[in-house]
């Protein structure tokens, strides 16, 4: 075991550095593309929907049970609107940073809070994701998933609403064609 040790941490160490190198690479490209590619690649998701389960989630009443397990994954399009939303997120991030060439002050601040709000999504998704591992060692994830569904629809929700309030007082010539894609 012990003469198997430096070769499995340099193993490890190749895996790393490559799994930086392409985050790097794929970061360079984002930014390399310009306000309407960016734009024209988002995802079209049904936000009646998407609002209805984020505020139930956001906005806590009596009876906070309002939806059903079955209804907000449905209502978020299962698997597939949790993956769109992920990837919206991360376009939503590079459309705020274009802001910045417009209100700098306002932008920075608007994108580092979208930035908490997306490590929120991923983070949900990511538990999503876990929960639908058929494993009775993941179990505690299948039971928690319409919570982590949820979790993850209200950062959308609040990215969503935080880009297009930056737009409407920094851009307001582009926040229709913005609205209008989001």
């Amino acid at each position: 075991m012990t003469f198997l040790q430096p070769y499995l941490v340099f193993a490890g160490s190749c895996a790393l550095l490559c799994a930086l190198t392409l985050l790097l690479l794929q970061l360079v490209k984002q930014r390399q593309r310009g306000w309407h590619d960016l734009v024209a690649s988002l995802s079209k998701l049904d936000m009646v929907e998407v609002c209805a389960v984020a505020t139930d989630y956001l906005a806590p009443h009596s009876g906070q049970i309002d939806l059903e397990p079955n209804e907000i994954w449905e209502s978020l399009g299962g698997y597939q609107g949790l993956r769109k939303m992920r990837e919206n997120a991360e376009v939503m991030l590079a459309l705020a940073a274009c802001a910045q060439q417009w209100n700098f002050t306002e932008a920075v601040i608007v994108t580092e809070r979208m930035r908490l709000d997306a490590a929120s999504l991923r983070r949900a998704v990511r538990r999503v994701e876990l929960g639908l591992i058929p494993s009775k060692l993941l179990r505690r994830y299948q039971l928690t998933l319409p919570l982590h569904a949820q979790e993850a629809s209200s950062a959308y929700y609040l990215m969503r609403q935080r880009l297009l309030c930056l737009y409407e007082t920094s851009h307001a010539g582009l926040y229709p064609k913005l609205a209008a894609a989001l």
